[in-house]
């Protein structure tokens, strides 16, 4: 968070809001929100702060980190961790996050297919020799759909108090727009791209002139990158060195999809059953004057959930015995016939596939049995 900090003491009295970090990184996820990139890569990821905003969009699948301070990222890398309640309740997407150490003017193949790669105030901190390569690793190497690259604009530095020379004291340079924009342009016919102009970071009324605090290019591949191109591109060794890794549940996995299952099935379950049995002491209580219209109702209720329940119900006596031990046997069709359920399995077969084992099934397997352990107590 250290360039952020010094940034903000510069930019203190021009009382941006929200913060000029923020307003980049905002950029960052709209426009993610407007592309749905599935693979992102932040190059110069310091303390993981965009990596940690991006890993809640729904779209994304892969994620990677790439700083060539190793221990910035660490420092916070462990907000990249699932939580707990991503195992209680896993999505239906899968996420993988990965932070890489290493220099973005070396070429590695773990950065290969990525859909949108952001260098949010980078640039400015690559030494020159660093510069000259980026490009070539970047839009010819890596050569994703998508690249955003901010640095800040030289021209709104007159307006910020503290600063002589450069915003932050490990900046190499800082352009301003006609420069960046020549160097962009420059990058984009190279190697086949297209690239727009935008910033954050809007100047006080009547400094209009001096453009956005931060200015922003937006690439877009022109034509999509051959397999066989990239591929003969691909270096024999890896150059960065994998520092985190963490995969989040999902229910595209078999374990976790079978939990979730099981879950919703003994849920939905209780439910249906709770629902009968309201059914059921309500109609008790309507017909409470006449006993034999009581029973016959009662009997129908049952026998309209499911047919092979009339012999039980005419082996009751008590009707208060009758609604504890009748709401057992939940058939399988009617709990599949739940939209969650029915979304998650897809299919019956598999739910059967699913619950076999993990749930006390009827022995035709066609219903969920339901201990009747404590019923007296809970009534």
């Amino acid at each position: 968070l250290g360039k952020n900090f010094q940034e903000e003491q510069f930019t203190e009295m021009i009382k941006f809001t929200p913060p000029l970090y923020k307003q980049r990184y905002q950029f960052v996820k709209d426009l993610v929100g407007k592309y749905k990139p599935k693979k992102v890569a932040d190059l110069g990821c310091a303390d993981c702060t965009l990596l940690w905003m991006l890993k809640f969009c729904s779209c994304i699948e892969v994620l990677a980190g790439l700083d060539i301070c190793a221990s910035v990222m660490k420092e916070k890398m462990h907000r990249l961790s699932p939580l707990p309640g991503d195992y209680l309740q896993p999505t239906e997407r899968s996420l993988t996050v990965t932070l890489h150490h290493g220099s973005v003017a070396h070429k590695d193949p773990c950065m290969l297919g990525f859909d949108l790669v952001t260098c949010i105030e980078l640039i400015e901190h690559l030494e020159e020799s660093d510069l000259e390569m980026f490009p070539e690793v970047v839009f010819g190497f890596m050569s994703p759909t998508m690249v955003v690259i901010s640095t800040p604009n030289s021209e709104f530095n007159t307006l910020l108090p503290g600063v002589r020379v450069f915003r932050h004291p490990d900046h190499k340079f800082e352009w301003d727009r006609a420069q960046f924009q020549s160097w962009a342009l420059d990058t984009a016919k190279r190697y086949d791209y297209s690239v727009e102009f935008t910033g954050v970071g809007n100047p006080p009324t009547g400094m209009e002139d001096v453009g956005f605090c931060t200015q922003i290019g937006v690439f877009v591949k022109r034509y999509p990158q051959t397999s066989v191109s990239a591929q003969s591109e691909k270096p024999a060794e890896a150059a960065y060195k994998t520092v985190f890794k963490a995969v989040y549940p999902s229910l595209k996995d078999e374990k976790y999809l079978q939990n979730a299952v099981v879950s919703e099935v003994m849920f939905t379950a209780q439910i249906i059953k709770r629902n009968l049995l309201d059914n059921l002491v309500s109609e008790y209580e309507e017909n409470n004057d006449d006993p034999a219209e009581r029973k016959f109702k009662l009997q129908h209720s049952v026998n309209c959930f499911s047919e092979d329940l009339e012999t039980w119900a005419n082996a009751v006596v008590s009707e208060v015995m009758f609604t504890a031990q009748i709401i057992k046997r939940i058939p399988l069709r009617k709990i599949f016939s739940f939209p969650k359920v029915n979304r998650l399995c897809g299919t019956f077969e598999k739910l059967c596939k699913l619950i076999t084992g993990k749930v006390t099934l009827s022995s035709d397997g066609s219903a969920v049995m339901l201990s009747t352990e404590h019923e007296n107590e809970e009534n």
